[in-house]
């Protein structure tokens, strides 16, 4: 039994989780109110313990949590075709919104709520008897995902301290943004989470965006569409936690094999094969091809260059119809190629995942059935470009300290800010030194 909770915070993490969810129950062969379908091919197996809890009547209960301080975004999950899925303690709702304000989230109106939700966290951790982590799902921009998640993250690696803390972040996009205060909450969240945190999985809107459109063919495609892709990541990666394979990888080993350092623990992912059911006909899809594609700048789902930067470590989670040797076969022309960059003290870089259950295909989903695919998570140094970024903006605002004032007056004290500037500056400058050549290092060593 290896269980694992999810935590949905705000608007982005509930909708992500609406996704997710849509999609377990497909995989695992459940009708939307929990009841085993009469010809799912898991009715013997015990996959499902992982994602779900079995009642007395038959009936599979998710291990989620949806958080959000406002009521209308869990209100459509309470009114929606999931809504005998999920328990109803589970879904938490607040009186009054974050307003965008991580202050609001992390500070006044979040402070009320977190005893609560940590409560109900318990509940289902104590229902677990081997639980292997938390997945939290949240947004940096927002005010909930960012000051909320924040805080819940605080208080799970106060509670629950050797358990793995997964994170799933959508990132602000650099073209795009919902919201005009973005940058102050994300180098908030991130300053407060960054040790709290094991693992941070990236995704950008504006990334998944230019994949729907350019690789899918959808002209404008809603946050369904984009939170579908991520679903199918999420669900990847603990699809060996669920589903029996010829490589298994257990949550805590992936970590192991991903964060070279503590603070360096947010991998870039890539999927493949992105690709529409009218396309697929005409596609091979092998291995080697997938593999390939997962390096493609195109598959990222935050918007970076890899080729700018280093890869530190590589985990590629195959799933379906694919044997070992081919993965082998494809990794070792990976490293001749001469675009992909490793740094140096990383002679092997890569960890192999295999499961053998195919991707599921989600009822009405833009993706094409296939036989395999491909999840890569990847420690690169080019994604401190995506921080740089963030960074500059964070400048901008501060140094005219505009919107401050609404923080300040959450009871937020203003050195926050500039406190967490600098650790983000930090974080940029671990990113560099771990990308330089050790032969280039040697003259520097004296210095410490």
């Amino acid at each position: 039994m290896r269980e694992v909770i999810s935590v949905h915070v705000g608007q982005a993490g509930v909708q992500i989780g609406n996704a997710c969810w849509e999609l377990y129950t497909v995989e695992h062969g459940l009708s939307p109110d929990g009841r085993l379908m009469p010809d799912s091919p898991s009715a013997n197996d015990d996959g499902f313990s992982t994602f779900f809890s079995e009642t007395g009547s038959g009936k599979h209960v998710p291990r989620s949590i949806y958080v959000d301080l406002e009521p209308n975004v869990v209100d459509e999950v309470r009114t929606g075709p999931y809504r005998s899925l999920f328990h109803p303690e589970t879904l938490v709702t607040g009186k009054e919104d974050a307003a965008n304000n991580y202050a609001r989230g992390h500070y006044t109106v979040g402070k009320e709520l977190v005893d609560s939700v940590l409560d109900r966290v318990r509940r289902l951790a104590d229902n677990c008897s081997g639980l292997q982590g938390f997945f939290v799902f949240h947004s940096f921009g927002g005010g909930t995902g960012s000051g909320f998640g924040a805080l819940l993250l605080e208080r799970l690696s106060l509670d629950y301290g050797k358990k793995s803390k997964l994170e799933f972040s959508v990132y602000p996009s650099p073209k795009m943004s919902t919201s005009v205060v973005e940058p102050y909450n994300s180098v908030l969240t991130t300053h407060t989470t960054l040790e709290h945190s094991d693992c941070s999985f990236m995704v950008d809107n504006e990334a998944i965006y230019d994949i729907c459109r350019n690789r899918l063919g959808i002209q404008s495609p809603s946050y369904t569409n984009l939170n579908r892709l991520i679903a199918q990541v999420v669900s990847s990666v603990t699809a060996s936690l669920r589903f029996d394979g010829s490589l298994n990888v257990d949550l805590n080993e992936f970590q192991t094999n991903l964060v070279p350092f503590p603070r360096i623990h947010f991998p870039l992912a890539s999927y493949a094969p992105i690709i529409s059911a009218e396309k697929a006909t005409h596609e091979q899809n092998s291995v080697s091809e997938m593999t390939f594609s997962c390096f493609d700048p195109g598959n990222q789902m935050v918007k970076c260059d890899p080729r700018q930067g280093k890869y530190m470590a590589c985990c590629l989670l195959y799933r379906g119809d694919v044997v070992p040797k081919d993965a082998n076969a494809s990794v070792a022309t990976i490293k001749t190629k001469r675009t992909i960059q490793f740094v140096d003290w990383c002679p092997t870089g890569f960890k192999l995942g295999i499961c053998n259950e195919a991707p599921a295909l989600v009822p009405g989903g833009d993706l094409a059935k296939v036989s395999r695919s491909l999840c890569m998570l990847s420690n690169t140094t080019a994604i401190a470009n995506a921080w740089a970024r963030l960074d500059h903006k964070f400048d901008l605002l501060y140094s005219k300290r505009a919107f401050v004032h609404w923080y300040v007056g959450e009871g937020m004290e203003e050195g926050e800010f500039s406190e967490a500037r600098e650790d983000l500056a930090a974080l940029e400058k671990d990113y560099e030194e771990v990308g330089v050549d050790s032969a280039d290092g040697v003259e520097e060593e004296g210095e410490y």
